[in-house]
């Protein structure tokens, strides 16, 4: 597939999770899909992940943890089979009651229409904070 196309999975990808399209978003992974985000101690959904199944117990665990105050894909880069997505969010630790924010990347791998490999980069030590009940930012 070529870069636009590329795009327009992740794109898409995003708009099923804005809208809480679970069964839309699966549709977009391979079904050995590895996803990775920072291990965070304290909380039980980072870490990695393999595979369709594990893939959405993550968003199932993540949205039993955490309201999702705001979430904003920002900027779209691709190249070759990568599409990188810069951004910024913010939750409510549901068990804390305590907030965070990050500026995040996720690198997605995307071959023959697929997302392949999922990987996020954020500040993981706000997140800790948040999940012990301190300021995350």
């Amino acid at each position: 597939m070529d870069e636009q196309a590329n795009l327009g999975i992740v794109r898409q990808c995003y708009e099923a999770f804005a809208t809480g399209d679970t069964a839309r978003m699966r549709s977009y992974f391979a079904p050995g899909i590895s996803w990775e985000i920072p291990t965070v101690p304290g909380v039980a959904f980072s870490g990695k992940r393999q595979g369709c199944e594990q893939v959405m117990a993550f968003f199932r665990e993540m949205g039993e943890a955490q309201e999702v105050r705001a979430f904003a894909p920002n900027e779209f880069i691709a190249k070759g089979p990568r599409v990188v997505v810069l951004g910024h969010y913010a939750f409510t630790i549901r068990a804390t009651g305590a907030c965070f924010e990050s500026d995040w990347v996720h690198l997605f791998t995307v071959r023959d229409g697929k997302i392949t490999d999922f990987r996020e980069f954020l500040d993981s030590h706000l997140a800790a904070a948040a999940y012990r009940g301190g300021a995350g930012g």
